[in-house]
């Protein structure tokens, strides 16, 4: 018990730690630049510790769930010898975890209200609601597409930087069709997408799927797969932008 706790305190401090520069430059700008007192001072230093617990119990959950569950699934999967279930999987993982990914979920209802306000869709919340529905799921489906394309890559032992390379020369091609009003969006689209949800599991899948495979280097082929999920959503909103905007 005491073990346990003394862990959890130590993880707390390197919380904390982390999200000192963050206080340092606040602190700074805020005192000796603005010369103001921080506002709320006792709901800021609550909000603060309420922060570290956060990213504590966040990164103590990746470590205990997410990150063995795609290692397992990985492992279990290329045991079995299926691709079409490997396949399945991965197209699954990246879809249903950008769904989840909050960070989109918060882009795309503010690129619905910007849109709206711009004249760009109706002004009314049916029309909002369906704007940044197919948003999300336009980047879901490229994630699902784009963790499909890392995945046979490692199966295939396919050169990453090819692959990287053709896919940003389309991403500069499509930009001169599509609407200006949507490249901003396609483009941050495409780091909304990884974060707290996908990066870990995806991450996982890559690493557990190359350490299963005979003659893959998890350090060389197990990484990348982020990679792909933060290019393609910029190539398929973009298409979505083209389509949606006639």
């Amino acid at each position: 018990m005491k073990a346990s706790l003394l862990n959890f305190l130590q993880a707390c401090l390197s919380s904390l730690r982390d999200l000192l520069p963050i206080i340092l430059v606040v602190a700074f700008f805020q005192l000796a630049v603005l010369q103001q007192p921080l506002p709320n001072f006792l709901d800021i230093l609550i909000g603060l510790l309420l922060v570290v617990l956060g990213l504590t119990f966040f990164i103590i959950g990746l470590e205990m769930s997410l990150f063995p569950i795609g290692e397992i699934m990985a492992h279990a999967l290329a045991k079995k010898g299926s691709i079409f279930w490997l396949i399945t999987f991965a197209f699954c993982l990246g879809f249903g975890t950008t769904v989840a990914e909050p960070a989109l979920i918060a882009v795309a209802d503010e690129a619905a209200e910007v849109a709206a306000e711009g004249g760009a869709i109706l002004n009314n919340e049916v029309a909002m609601e369906n704007y940044a529905s197919g948003l999300r799921y336009t980047v879901a489906l490229s994630v699902g597409i784009a963790i499909v394309l890392g995945v046979l890559r490692i199966i295939k032992g396919w050169p990453i930087h090819r692959i990287i390379i053709s896919g940003y020369m389309l991403v500069v091609a499509i930009t001169f069709f599509a609407p200006k009003e949507i490249i901003g969006i396609a483009y941050d689209s495409g780091g909304v997408t990884t974060s707290t949800i996908t990066v870990p599991l995806v991450t996982a899948l890559g690493v557990g799927l190359s350490s299963s495979i005979k003659g893959r280097n998890p350090m060389i082929d197990g990484f990348g797969l982020i990679a792909f999920a933060s290019l393609t959503p910029m190539i398929f909103v973009m298409i979505y932008g083209i389509i949606v905007g006639g």
